[in-house]
């Protein structure tokens, strides 16, 4: 199993346990990671899932498409490495990703 870890604005970390081909964002609502609405349920219909990827990862987590990317004009402070954690599905590659939490959520 792969494992993400998130970090709230306040510093809080939560490192999950996930198994391949689970999106970032089912990997948060899972283990009840606070700051991850997901209120469309991963449909790619809204932006409560926003995250910021980590730097050192935003390459290995793939770019964003056209539905995402329309997605993200409704995300709270959509900057470089904002993703809809709905869309980042896990992979071995991806075993320690790291993902920061916005402050609030779209």
């Amino acid at each position: 199993m792969a494992k993400i870890t998130f970090i709230e604005q306040n510093g809080a970390k939560h490192t999950v346990e996930v198994q391949e081909g689970v999106s970032v964002m089912e990997a948060a609502v899972n283990n009840m990671v606070p700051g991850i609405d997901a209120d469309c349920g991963g449909a790619c219909a809204c932006a409560t899932c926003h995250v910021y990827v980590d730097e050192n990862w935003r390459a290995k987590t793939g770019k964003t498409e056209a539905m995402e990317e329309s997605m993200l004009d409704f995300a709270y402070e959509p900057k470089d490495g904002s993703r809809l954690s709905c869309q980042i599905k896990m992979t071995p590659d991806l075993d320690g990703l790291v993902v920061h939490l916005p402050e609030f959520q779209g």
